[in-house]
């Protein structure tokens, strides 16, 4: 705003609703990488509001891993009483069809898991979205001072993919592997004990390398987010002012700026690459070097006679299902930690508080409004720069029906003055009165609706003509549109344009004029 700005005690904007607890003003991206997978809390709450969807995706998580691990022991049965019983087709064809029947089970399951997790994945999302957009809302101007809006954004973009692929996929995949692994121990116990033991044992050897690596790909995931968010702040920055770069030739260095920033990222993915690449390698090589080395003995134990055809191929593949789901556990850890960051980064945003806030009990303004406002003896310094007093002993009042023009060079605080006003900031001492209530003490949402702001720039949002013009006033109707843009000398302008009030107009069209129904 500038010395063109207008304010006039009208009761024409929209109202934000009850912004309750305190305020913190810390920049969110300084947080700290999460140490844990404790972040993801905030998604398992979320799922855990569509009761019905997570139990039939359990019910279908725990039919397909049973369905899978019931595969071994169909082999079992066509080799130890199918072929082992004189090879009858009667006989042999009995035990494909109890194979055929588990595989029927497996690919219903399936399809059932899929969809109702991929669901869940979405709704999540979301309500993630929503709930963040809506809280980001609340917050006071002075949050996005010292928090770019632009990584805000590409946070509710990347960090919810993530999220929506740890809900949708990695959770599923992980529990599947968990009971498989689990599962198909116990079965293994139950066809060769002695082996399985010797297998069991070995597990340590493949934890401590996760814990181990697990720790460094937490911090190494939460930095690769940071460093892609960073990427999207950096594109909607400079596009965002692009003719401003190409008027002063700055193409190549917002280029070389930006390759900086995907070269910088590339460094940090390839750090977490490399650290899950090791951690996959070291568990499979132990897990698969293991069940190699038990297979061995089981084949030496059917040239001896005492473990029948049926019970080695089954165990071989129950161990390799087993050694995958280790296996793929390792894969599916990393995912985890990745999901804990962006839930982390998300969580930030969901969780902070506005530092305006309405106070407990808040005093109702005069009726009918006066249009009385009064600065008493107000010094006030903007958040991020605390060293410079924007005002100082500044003192104003202005009687109802009064109009009063505000002029200076710039930086003098004529914008401060209607920021203080609107409260969106409050100020460091002194008071400021709207019909002899001070500010303070008054809801803000309550305070805007007595206030009508025409901006020096005027604001254009992507949508048409029409909803552009009734921001102010979402319920005016075309004739009070109209009436508006006639007393702004914008009629012509508009009914010139193709669809007239139904042309759609994109973010900050220049040209189009700051008219607002409300005026």
């Amino acid at each position: 705003m500038d010395a063109n700005d207008a304010i006039e005690p009208q009761a024409l904007e929209p109202t934000i609703e009850d912004h309750d607890g305190e305020a913190d003003a810390s920049p969110v991206q300084d947080a700290q990488p999460a140490r844990n997978l404790g972040p993801l809390r905030m998604v398992f709450t979320a799922a855990a509001a569509y009761p019905g969807r997570v139990a039939t995706a359990g019910a279908a998580l725990i039919v397909t891993a049973l369905a899978t691990l019931a595969i071994p022991a169909g082999f079992r049965l066509i080799i130890d009483y199918g072929f082992a019983g004189g090879g009858n087709p009667e006989d042999i064809g009995r035990w494909f069809q109890y194979l055929l029947m588990i595989v029927a089970v497996l690919a219903a399951g399936t399809a059932v898991r899929f969809y109702s997790v991929s669901w869940l994945g979405e709704r999540v999302v979301a309500d993630i979205r929503l709930g963040v957009h809506r809280n980001l809302l609340r917050l006071s101007p002075s949050f996005f001072e010292s928090n770019s809006p632009k990584e805000i954004s590409s946070r509710m973009t990347a960090d919810t993919a993530i999220i929506e692929q740890v809900v949708g996929t990695t959770v599923s995949v992980a529990l599947r592997n968990i009971i498989m692994a689990v599962g198909g121990t116990i079965y293994l116990f139950a066809l060769a004990p002695m082996l399985t033991l010797v297998l069991v044992l070995g597990i340590p050897a493949v934890v401590l390398p996760l814990v181990f690596f697990g720790r460094r790909l937490r911090n190494v995931s939460r930095t690769s987010q940071d460093r892609v968010a960073n990427i999207g702040a950096l594109t909607s920055e400079v596009l965002g002012a692009l003719r401003i770069v190409q008027a002063f030739n700055q193409e190549s260095r917002e280029a070389q700026r930006f390759s900086h920033a995907v070269e910088q990222t590339f460094d940090t993915a390839k750090r977490r690459i490399s650290i899950r690449a090791i951690m996959t390698a070291i568990v499979i090589m132990m897990v698969f070097g293991a069940i190699t080395l038990l297979m061995w003995q089981g084949a030496l134990g059917v040239a001896r006679g005492t473990i029948t055809g049926g019970t080695i191929a089954a165990f071989v593949i129950t161990g390799g299902l087993v050694a995958g789901a280790f296996g793929a556990l390792t894969e599916v850890y990393g995912d985890l930690v990745r999901g804990a960051g962006a839930a982390s980064r998300l969580s930030e945003l969901l969780n902070e508080r506005p530092v305006i806030a309405p106070p407990p009990r808040p005093v109702t303004l005069p009726e009918p409004p006066r249009g009385q406002i009064s600065f008493e003896k107000v010094t006030f310094r903007y958040p991020s720069r605390l060293e410079v007093a924007a005002l100082a002993d500044f003192s104003l009042k202005v009687e109802p029906g009064e109009t009063v023009a505000i002029v200076g060079p710039s930086g003098a605080g004529k914008s401060t003055l209607f920021q203080l006003a609107e409260r969106f900031y409050d100020p460091q001492s002194g008071s400021i009165k709207l019909d002899g209530v001070p500010l303070g003490s008054a809801d803000p949402a309550e305070i805007r609706r007595r206030i009508a702001l025409v901006p020096q720039e005027g604001v254009l949002f992507a949508a048409d003509a029409r909803d552009n013009l009734r921001y102010g006033n979402w319920d005016a109707s075309d004739e009070q549109i109209w009436d508006a843009a006639r007393a702004a000398n914008a009629e012509g302008f508009l009914r010139s344009l193709p669809e007239g009030l139904d042309t759609f107009l994109g973010e900050d069209v220049p040209g189009f004029p700051a008219v607002s129904a409300s005026a």
